[in-house]
């Protein structure tokens, strides 16, 4: 009874190690870009044996597969009642965002300018830079950490919570409740502070700062010790507030500074580059290469949106049936085979497991690719139909995430390098993604419209009396847009805008 005991131990041990193993294929091919699944695909081919392509005049067409697996998927995609949250970042970045680093940022080519490419695909091949993740590069470094399986996985987190300038605006205690809710790690904040701390030794520095302020510090403390190390750093550390604003004749008071050094330090702080994950930005590569857009979206002039995930150049795949056929034979004849053919016979029974787990984790991605960008479309239905960015709808990872019935970690891999073609232009996913804003009135609307609209009244002032913060307040209230004086502070704050009296000329 007790060896019985052991074995079923034993093989709930091995299902477990196998279940494990195939949740990781099936992770690792969900964060491919297209191109990269295809080369994926063709070595798994050449590795396996027991794996093939399946010829279309043996199965159904590619096409009757596609729409069967769609309808599959469209079935087991429970109804939902539409739900918004808001998630406000804790931190805005500091006006002097406008006047740091510019000459340290490379330009972003336009999402939309996307060039010919394949004349007989159904989408547009576009030239992109090197499309190796921000994310992607960071996760390369976590490999050189000696890190626990804990480490790893809040590390994990950090990365993917940072936001496109590669800061961390989220407070401390919203991620332990967030780990623990969500992923089930229990983790106190001095746990999270200490991974937080080894991920800012990451290139370039500057990463995984939680304010504008801790950025600066955080690169100024990587360079040669010295005189001039040490002023910058009390600039920014004890002087922050007067640094932000130019008031150099009260730092220079305060630490006794000759014009002349005081020109230095403030020539060698404009040096430093307040967005450093714009380094690592996955536009900013200087390797050009061809993208090809995982979905391909369709608007026709009635308004009514349909999509399909690009297939490229994957074939379908099948496991082989002479590998199938030796492990029958292995099942019925086991026990006159001599040692020699159980040996065959068993490396062929572990390549047809391997083919049909990679089979299934290619199934999986595409089920997965598909219901998320069903949901994206249903909750920006309206940009999809007009293309107007001010008609995105608030929406974040956990929205769509409790749309699908999927986890946020994966809707946050579908979003990090996928990119939809739509009527409108070529997107990366995370451009649908956008925090909301919720007025005193209850009403819930999208910052980025709110900032469209702050920009735009921003560019047409008179620059001879641009708007102060309270007149910049009052004229977003009579274009229905009730936000706060503080709120438009800090909006004009991430929009890299400075205050009225420097935008004066």
């Amino acid at each position: 009874m007790s060896q019985k005991l052991i074995q079923s131990q034993t093989q709930q041990q091995v299902q477990q190690q196998r279940l494990s193993q195939q949740q990781m294929l099936q992770v690792k091919l969900l964060e491919m870009p297209l191109a990269e699944l295809e080369q994926n695909i063709l070595t798994e081919l050449d590795d396996n044996p027991a794996l093939e392509e399946r010829r279309d005049e043996q199965e159904e067409t590619t096409a009757e597969r596609e729409l069967a697996e769609d309808r599959e998927a469209d079935a087991t995609d429970e109804q939902y009642e539409e739900k918004t949250e808001r998630e406000e970042r804790e931190e805005a970045l500091d006006n002097a965002l406008e006047n740091l680093g510019s000459d340290d940022e490379l330009p972003s080519p336009d999402l939309r300018a996307a060039s010919p490419g394949n004349p007989d695909a159904d989408y547009e091949e576009i030239v992109w830079g090197d499309t190796t993740s921000f994310y992607d590069k960071l996760k390369e470094q976590m490999g050189e950490l000696e890190l626990t399986d804990g480490q790893r996985d809040i590390m994990e987190y950090l990365i993917g919570s940072l936001d496109n300038d590669g800061l961390l605006r989220k407070d401390m205690g919203d991620l332990c409740d967030e780990l623990a809710i969500y992923h089930n790690i229990d983790v106190d904040e001095s746990e999270l502070v200490d991974v937080l701390h080894r991920l800012q030794t990451f290139d370039p520095a500057g990463i995984g700062a939680r304010s504008l302020q801790e950025c600066l510090l955080l690169q100024i403390a990587r360079r040669p010790e010295g005189r001039l190390k040490e002023l910058m750093r009390r600039v920014v550390e004890s002087h922050f507030d007067e640094f932000t604003k130019k008031h150099w004749d009260r730092i220079s008071t305060a630490l006794q500074l000759t014009p002349d050094q005081a020109d230095i330090i403030r020539q060698e702080l404009s040096k430093l580059n307040p967005k450093p994950g714009a380094a690592l930005g996955e536009t900013l590569g200087r390797n050009t290469q061809q993208i090809t857009p995982d979905f391909v979206v369709d608007t026709d002039d009635a308004g009514n949106v349909s999509f399909n995930i690009n297939r490229g150049r994957i074939p379908e795949l099948k496991v082989s049936p002479s590998f199938n056929e030796m492990v029958n034979t292995y099942k019925t004849n086991r026990e006159k085979m001599n040692r020699q053919e159980k040996e065959a016979l068993l490396y062929a029974k572990e390549k047809v497991e391997k083919a049909q787990g990679y089979i299934e984790a290619v199934k999986q991605r595409r089920h997965t690719l598909y219901v998320t960008m069903k949901a994206i479309i249903g909750w920006q239905k309206k940009f999809f139909q007009d293309g107007d960015e001010a008609d995105l709808r608030p929406m974040i990872l956990k929205d769509i995430a409790e749309k699908t019935g999927l986890d946020i970690s994966t809707i946050s891999r579908v979003s990090n390098i996928k990119y939809a073609q739509t009527r409108w232009g070529t997107y990366p996913l995370r451009f649908f993604f956008t925090d909301g804003y919720v007025t005193k009135n209850g009403e819930e609307m999208s910052t980025r419209k709110i900032k469209l609209a702050l920009k735009d009244m921003i560019g047409r002032e008179d620059k001879r009396r641009p708007l102060s913060d309270d007149a910049l307040a009052a004229e977003m209230k009579k274009k229905g847009f009730p936000i706060a004086r503080r709120t438009v502070a800090k909006y004009r704050e991430q929009l890299g805008l400075p205050v009225a009296r420097l935008r004066k000329s």
